[in-house]
Formats: structure tokens, sequence, C-alpha cells
């Protein structure tokens, strides 16, 4: 699998508070952009498969319903976030 337990605990560790803090939006924001990042490989070499194809859709908008949260919240953990990951609106 391409993701695994300490993966996941890295990304945490990397955009959280420490490893257990799964709830950080950070640490989600982070996770979801490498997922994406995968699916989008995927999708490049496999053109027709549209559950794979939806479930990014499902992502992106999951990312970006966060992002908006930390506009909302704190614009200064969203800044860095979009700067530590190269995201752009």
């Amino acid at each position: 699998m391409y993701l695994t337990t300490e993966k996941k605990q890295e990304f945490f560790k990397a955009h959280g508070k420490n490893e257990q803090d799964t709830g950080s939006a950070e640490g989600q924001i982070a996770l979801f952009t490498f997922r994406i990042a995968h699916l989008t490989e995927h999708l490049k070499t496999n053109k027709k498969d549209y559950g794979t194809q939806r479930s990014l859709i499902a992502l992106v908008a999951k990312r970006r319903k966060l992002l908006n949260y930390l506009t909302k919240v704190d614009v200064l953990r969203y800044r860095s976030i979009v700067k530590e990951l190269g995201l752009r609106k």
C-alpha cells in the first residue's frame, strides 16, 4: 500500500502538533495533498478509471473546505500551510 501508518505519522508530525494529532487541519490538508498527488498520477495512466476520478474530486473538495475553514479561523496558519505544500487557489 502506498500510504502506511508510518507515512501518516510523518505527515502529522511535520504539519500537526505531534504524530498523535490527527485532527489538526494542517495535518489533514497535508495528507489529502499526498493522496491527491498519488491519485493524479494513477489517473494519468488509467484514464477510464472513473471510480478513482470521483474519489479524487471528493478529496479535492474536502481539502478546499479545510482550507476555507483555515482562512476563516486563522489566516496565518492558512498562509503557512499553503506555502509549505506549494498549493494555489
